[in-house]
């Protein structure tokens, strides 16, 4: 089954410049980039992206650092790709996350140091959890002619 999903470079990954070897991972992983765009959301749009969150404890630290700098919004697509994406970027705390996953490798933060510092954590990346995610976020950070239908060259030799 082909999907798409939502990923997003959070500010603390475009600031530290591996945007480019994120990426990387998803397109080594067969995964096509079928929208892209960079974008400095304000807090309105984050209350609407983080909607699920707005009424917990750590909500305002989410706030402050998705709205703190630039983020990287793609649409990404491929069999299962919900699935695939979130088993490439690794679990939500960096310091749990499996050697060889994006959070796993880039980052090494965990719950306890970002409540202690009352910090949001820095785990470089959000990738949509579930289809009814992916649908609701895909739409939220694209409209329909940001988003391209193309063959990559897989495509064309495998399908």
């Amino acid at each position: 089954m082909i999907e798409k999903t939502l990923v997003l470079i959070k500010p603390d990954g475009v600031q530290r410049g591996i945007s480019g070897k994120v990426i990387e991972r998803f397109e080594n992983a067969g995964l096509k980039i079928t929208a892209m765009k960079m974008i400095w959301i304000d807090k309105e749009f984050s209350k609407k992206h983080y909607k699920d969150h707005i009424t917990k404890a750590f909500y305002p630290t989410l706030e402050d650092m998705i709205t703190s700098g630039p983020v990287i919004a793609l649409v990404l697509e491929g069999v299962e790709a919900i699935e695939v994406v979130r088993k490439l970027v690794g679990g939500t705390e960096p310091k749990s996350a499996a050697p060889g996953t994006i959070r796993g490798d880039f980052s090494h933060h965990s719950y306890s140091y970002a409540d202690k510092n009352k910090k949001s954590i820095a785990n470089i990346i959000h990738a949509s959890s579930s289809k009814k995610d992916a649908e609701f976020e895909v739409s939220l950070w694209f409209n329909k002619k940001e988003i391209h239908s193309y063959k990559t060259v897989h495509e064309k030799h495998t399908f």
